[in-house]
């Protein structure tokens, strides 16, 4: 098992589901972020997901959308990124994970792109552009120490959903629901048997649920059917409305305890 699947084997086997908090790097603005991510990993988060911002994020919804384009209007780019991972490795040892987008990744160069990666200390990468049918072309030479962690969807075949299991390394993202990212008021019993389904398919990984997760309920919910969660809309809609990072930071303290079981 890899550094980030035996982390949260770690937190499992002390009765907790990982809690990941996905930000969009730069957002609200540049030179407070790395306040709000110590705030936001002090206030109870096991991982965190930095979001390398991009024009066209067709995973995610409005919410993750804004936070993008006010990242890159405030000049944000893939070096501010591995800079704040630099940065966060300085006073923390929890994971920290980048998600991005295939378009700039290629832009800026695999081989770079990966070296700068490790030097930083990422421990993982999420794109979720790139299928599993691009995954050695993608990552053949990739550094071994970086994770390469893909998703499932709730239209994955049984035998997609072993074969992402195989190749995937951390963990593996199940998708909760089809769509983009964003806050959901409600999940149906087709979302659960999904859930359950999947989860009964991981041979070799960990398991984290995303989309749409904002509420302890949610957590609760799922638990039965996931090593962990992982949250990002329900975050940055706080921090678009302006609420204090206080309020923030209470809503992640809330998550956090709901992890506990």
């Amino acid at each position: 098992m890899s550094d980030i699947g035996n982390y949260i084997d770690r937190l499992n086997n002390k009765n907790r589901k990982a809690l990941s908090v996905f930000l969009t790097a730069g957002f609200p603005s540049r030179n407070g972020f790395t306040n709000i991510v110590r705030g936001i990993l002090e206030a109870g988060a096991d991982m965190i997901e930095l979001g390398i911002p991009f024009s066209d994020p067709l995973a995610d919804g409005p919410v993750i959308q804004t936070s993008s384009k006010t990242a890159l209007d405030n000049g944000v780019n893939i070096d501010y990124v591995f800079n704040q991972a630099s940065e966060l490795n300085k006073f923390t040892s929890k994971p920290i994970i980048l998600m991005g987008y295939a378009n700039p990744i290629l832009k800026y160069g695999l081989n770079n792109f990966f070296k700068r990666a490790s030097d930083c200390g990422v421990s993982g990468l999420i794109i979720p552009d790139v299928p599993l049918e691009e995954y050695d072309f993608f990552f053949e030479k990739q550094q071994e120490e970086i994770d390469i962690i893909l998703l499932t969807t709730p239209t994955s075949s049984d035998e997609r959903i072993k074969a992402i299991d195989l190749k995937s390394k951390g963990f593996v993202y199940c998708v909760s629901i089809i769509g983009t990212t964003g806050v959901k008021n409600n999940f149906g019993n087709e979302t659960i048997n999904n859930l359950k389904r999947t989860y009964s398919l991981m041979t070799k990984n960990k398991m984290m649920i995303g989309f749409g997760i904002s509420k302890p309920e949610d957590i609760r919910n799922f638990s039965p059917y996931c090593d962990g969660v992982i949250v990002g809309s329900r975050i940055t809609k706080s921090l678009l409305d302006n609420d204090g990072l206080d309020k923030t930071l209470e809503i992640v303290s809330k998550l956090s305890g709901a992890c506990n079981y």
